[in-house]
């Protein structure tokens, strides 16, 4: 069985901004034009892009937000689990694992402008998924979230603020 270690060498993956392990796999070809899209967006974008993430138990993707929704899918290792809070302040959890029979599913849906961030539910272990995002990804739309910020904002939701910022 192959370890998380393993799969950061094999898929050539590098330390991503938010924590883990990344590596670009596909950038559309096609862009859109900014005039075509939200006020939100800075420029044109990819249709399309997506990553391999990896977490290592103990490390966590630190909460942030993005302007385009993000489609996470997983690949391999233990459940790992998403947090998120809403623009009005709503938190849920949401896992994901191989188990979506009997479990979380293979997918999960982060909507535009959510905060979130990431842990593996298990010790010893790692979680590899995909995210693909549409409009394609720009840094330019990334936000890491400020642990004294959101504290102001979601004050109900000190703990998992503090555990991923």
């Amino acid at each position: 069985m192959r370890t998380g270690n393993d799969w950061i060498r094999a898929l050539d993956l590098r330390p991503h901004p938010e924590g883990g392990f990344f590596r670009e796999i596909y950038r559309s070809g096609y862009r859109m034009a900014r005039a075509g899209l939200p006020p939100r967006y800075s420029g044109d974008r990819s249709l399309s892009t997506s990553i391999y993430f990896l977490l290592l138990s103990g490390q966590v993707s630190r909460l942030h937000r993005l302007r385009s929704d993000e489609i996470w899918h997983f690949y391999e290792g233990s459940p790992v689990v998403i947090h998120t809070i809403e623009p009005g302040g709503a938190y849920a959890a949401v896992g994901m694992s191989r188990e979506a029979l009997t479990g979380p599913g293979f997918q999960a849906v982060i909507p535009a402008g959510w905060w979130f961030g990431a842990e593996v539910a298990a010790p010893d272990s790692f979680a590899l998924v995909g995210c693909t995002i549409a409009p394609g990804f720009e840094f330019d739309d990334f936000e890491l979230g400020r642990r004294e910020e959101l504290l102001a904002s979601y004050p109900a939701h000190r703990g998992i603020i503090e555990k991923l910022t």
